[in-house]
């Protein structure tokens, strides 16, 4: 299916500006930033490279709407209201929304439609029934004695800056955004350069749901507005998800003036299959948990542990299941694996392949590029048990697997521990003892057991390690975006 000529035409993306205080404003000293479709490398789009006088605007506006009593004086009860109204307002946007999220990021339109917008909606609605729980509490003065009445208060920490990837630009966007707006702060947010136009769709539909203005304002750019919103005096938190090199920036300019931050970070995820796993559920959760959106997920199953007796079977069960996956642009209804994000993504996937093959893997299948417009990449398995290889230490953001034989359960979890990073893994096996243990022992924020892929937002995510600092989701994410406060009074 030609994309361009049957699709694209479609779609009405939103004004490619700047989203400030409920009004699409662009930024006339800014250069541009080309935005090209995956699918085709053809330009879709040019949005301003913001400047910090425009960040200082956006700030601005969040801090007014902050201190707003429309906002700061709402009762919590209407607050859960509104972002119910929110989510209904995107879920009644699905098909819009996942046209302009494959376009922009050229992952098949059949996840969008059934995986990105629907979590998106379900991330809305869970955190819709927060704000009337955040609550301080009584409490009971340890020296004061009787003739002190104490208590405490949850207070919303300011304008937060949420700087979010271009892997899940809608997901993502919302998992900060929602326990933001839950807790009543407001909101500067910055999506990928390569990726903005869902962000500014939702802001409009925000905008629509009846926030009040400057409550959630959206500012476009690269990392040079992402730096100027973290360096901002007038932001208190930032929530950054990317690679872990950046987040250590974000970390050290973000220390100038102590803001409170949270970082979700990259990670080298194990998938280990123990000898009784059920390989009709294993091989292809396998495949899915490092091929889906191209391998372009931070805690994709990137490093693979089989049994050495069944080594060869697994490996070439994931292949078959991989080799039958439709590859093909995002808003091809038949396709099950898009291109990835860009020519430069392109490159260094090469170059990690290169690289790792320079260093003793061996390649199983894949590999190579696919010779078509657009960024695509053959599903790419290779087979190493040198652990000082760089495929099997690094990051690579692609839709390749590295693989590895095991013979016990004591040597694959050093294995699997031997890593910088510890976001997340997957166990497949039928004993209930082993997976128990293994969960226990496994270095790894979020540990699935015979499924993949599958985040709560009633559940923690974040990382060991250099996968990160804090958590999203679930009720440890008010942490980082509520002040906690006590008040102490003498009554007698």
């Amino acid at each position: 299916m030609n994309a361009n000529a049957l699709e694209i035409p479609t779609i009405r993306l939103p004004p490619a500006k700047n989203f400030i205080a409920g009004q699409f404003v662009d930024d006339p000293d800014a250069e541009r930033i080309a935005i090209h479709d995956p699918a085709t490398a053809g330009t879709i789009a040019h949005i301003p490279r913001s400047t910090a006088a425009t960040v200082d605007q956006a700030v601005l506006a969040a801090r007014i709407a902050f201190e707003n009593p429309q906002w700061r004086d709402l009762s919590t009860s209407a607050r859960e209201r509104l972002i119910h109204r929110f989510a209904d307002l995107l879920e009644a946007h699905t098909d819009e929304m996942a046209r302009i999220e494959s376009l922009d990021n050229g992952k098949p339109i059949m996840f969008s439609r059934s995986l990105d917008v629907p979590y998106s909606v379900a991330w809305l609605r869970y955190f819709a029934g927060w704000p009337t729980k955040l609550a301080g509490k009584a409490q009971s003065p340890a020296i004061h004695g009787p003739h002190h009445h104490a208590y405490t208060l949850r207070e919303p920490i300011g304008v937060v800056g949420l700087i979010v990837p271009w892997n899940f630009p809608l997901v993502l966007a919302v998992w900060k955004l929602a326990p933001a707006l839950a807790a009543g702060c407001t909101v500067v947010l910055k999506p990928a350069e390569q990726t903005p136009f869902s962000a500014l769709r939702l802001a409009q539909l925000a905008d629509e749901a009846g926030f009040p203005k400057g409550v959630f304002n959206v500012v476009l750019g690269d990392g040079s507005t992402g730096q100027a919103i973290v360096e901002h005096r007038g932001i208190q938190k930032i929530s950054f998800t990317g690679s872990t090199t950046v987040g250590k920036q974000v970390l050290r300019t973000a220390a100038g003036d102590l803001k409170r931050v949270t970082l979700e970070l990259g990670g080298k995820s194990p998938t280990i299959i123990l000898a009784d796993a059920d390989l009709q559920t294993a091989i292809p959760g396998a495949a899915q948990s490092v091929f889906v959106n191209s391998g372009q997920i931070c805690f994709a199953g990137t490093r693979l542990f089989a049994p050495r007796k069944m080594f060869d079977q697994v490996l070439d069960g994931i292949a078959r299941v991989a080799a039958s996956f439709p590859i093909g642009p995002g808003l091809d209804p038949a396709s099950m694996l898009g291109p990835v994000i860009s020519q430069r993504q392109v490159d260094s996937i090469q170059g990690k392949i290169a690289a790792g093959i320079k260093a003793g893997a061996a390649l199983h299948s894949g590999g190579d590029r696919i010779d078509r417009p657009g960024y695509f990449i053959e599903p790419t398995i290779l087979v190493t048990d040198d652990v000082r290889n760089p495929l099997y230490r690094e990051e690579v953001f692609g839709p390749v697997l590295t693989a590895t034989p095991y013979d016990d359960l004591e040597e694959v979890v050093g294995m699997a521990n031997d890593s910088d990073y510890g976001l997340a893994a997957h166990v497949y096996t039928r004993d209930l003892s082993a997976a128990h243990q293994l969960a226990r022992k496994l270095q790894a924020g979020t540990v699935w057991v015979n499924t993949q892929l599958s985040p709560d937002p009633a559940l923690p995510f974040g990382g060991f390690k250099q996968s990160g600092w804090g958590r999203e989701n679930g009720e440890d994410v008010f942490a980082h975006y509520l002040e906690t406060k006590s008040v102490i009074m003498k009554i007698a």
